[in-house]
């Protein structure tokens, strides 16, 4: 019985060993795993320290890159400024040239004819006022020589003074000519200088670009290409604003005579339409179909980059209708290969522009000019131009509709 005892207890013992040193090896286990896992932590943080320092060095020269921009935007504008003063003042040297000119030939003949009147006294020898008028038979032959005496010295005046009028006129159109030439040569003189300052921030933004990463350099080309052809837009759009102006006039005209004599005004601004689901506050519907309405990038890209837009990017919209988000005229359609690919733009009846870009190749289905009714399909989603995949980039400006009056769309969709 002892000795069964004995082994009983013996066995007990080798148990509680083993599972001792099995305890402790699993706590050497676990605390080799929680050091493990501590210095993942560590290092973990360090790599997101790392990211964060990364981010945050790429955001400041994309930071760095927008202020230069706005720089550039600044010059640009002035040296616009520039060329239109340039422009006028061009313009006031022809017209004082031609009035100086046309002032010369009316002086020159004025003196001509002073000229001959003097001759024509020297002439007529020692006759006089008096000898004409003592020389008179009548009273009435009196009075008329007195008349006709009266005239000729009035005339004689009136030449004169017309003759030191023209002068004056002249040095006076003179003077300002020479003030304008002066302020012409101040203008070019300036715009030179403001050209070599746009040209050195130019430069410098290329240094802070090239500083990027390349995703970040193909965004800031989609950027830059957007931005030149937007000049493009914006001088198409200023030569045609009074033309375009005039026609949605006489649209409206029309309508609100049509309306009248109907005896119902024009469409309502809310409730549902076809094509973009429901209409919002403004008037506006969403330019594709509701299912495919979902933003997928807003005023800003996620770079921190300014976007002026919104993208409507939601899987499969390749090949969907683009609608007219309100009745408008066309104010431009195009197709180009870069930035904007295949655009449209529409001067709605309330004054706002909305512009719809990268629609498919040869989905345009309106016309410069053309009339078009909210929900009207205007061509379809598409990649055409500076565009990474298929959707519809959308922009709302306000009058006159240029660039820089770009707004958000979404405070004007439902």
């Amino acid at each position: 019985m002892k000795k069964i005892f004995a082994k009983i207890l013996g066995g007990l013992i080798i148990i509680i060993f083993i599972l001792q040193f099995n305890v402790m090896v699993y706590a050497d286990e676990i605390t080799d795993l929680q050091n493990q896992q501590a210095s993942n932590a560590e290092k973990l943080q360090d790599a997101e320290d790392q990211k964060e320092q990364v981010t945050q060095e790429k955001s400041e020269a994309l930071k760095q890159v927008e202020a230069i921009e706005s720089e550039i935007a600044d010059y640009e504008s002035q040296i616009n400024e520039l060329d239109t003063k340039i422009s006028d003042l061009n313009n006031q040297i022809t017209d004082a040239e031609n009035k100086i000119n046309q002032k010369q030939e009316d002086y020159d003949n004025q003196q001509e004819l002073l000229e001959k009147r003097l001759v024509a006294t020297y002439e007529a020898g020692e006759t006089s006022f008096l000898d004409v008028l003592l020389s008179s038979k009548s009273l009435t032959d009196l009075i008329s020589n007195y008349y006709m005496i009266s005239e000729v010295a009035e005339a004689d005046m009136n030449l004169m003074q017309s003759i030191e009028n023209e002068k004056k006129e002249i040095e006076d159109a003179k003077a300002t000519l020479e003030q304008s030439k002066q302020e012409l040569d101040s203008s070019k003189s300036e715009k030179e200088s403001m050209s070599v300052q746009l040209q050195s921030a130019k430069e410098e933004k290329n240094a802070y670009v090239a500083q990027l990463s390349s995703e970040e350099q193909d965004l800031q080309q989609q950027i830059d290409e957007l931005a030149e052809a937007n000049k493009s837009i914006d001088a198409e759009i200023q030569q045609k604003q009074a033309e375009m102006q005039k026609k949605l006039e006489e649209y409206k005209n029309a309508s609100s005579s049509s309306s009248s004599s109907s005896g119902f005004s024009g469409s309502s601004s809310s409730g549902t339409s076809t094509g973009g689901g429901a209409v919002s506050s403004s008037g506006f519907i969403y330019p594709v179909p509701s299912a495919y309405s979902r933003i997928t990038t807003y005023m800003y890209y996620s770079s921190g980059q300014y976007h002026g837009a919104v993208d409507f990017g939601s899987a499969g919209i390749n090949g969907q209708p683009v609608y007219a988000v309100a009745d408008g005229i066309v104010y431009t359609a195009k197709a180009l290969t870069t930035s904007y690919g295949n655009y449209i733009i529409i001067l709605h009846d309330n004054g706002l522009y909305t512009l719809y870009a990268h629609g498919q190749a040869g989905s345009i289905r309106v016309s410069e000019g053309q009339r078009v009714t909210q929900g009207q399909q205007i061509m379809n989603v598409g990649s055409t131009g500076n565009s990474t995949g298929p959707h519809l980039h959308f922009e709302v400006r306000t009058s006159p509709g240029l660039y820089d009056n770009r707004v958000n769309p979404v405070n004007y969709l439902p």
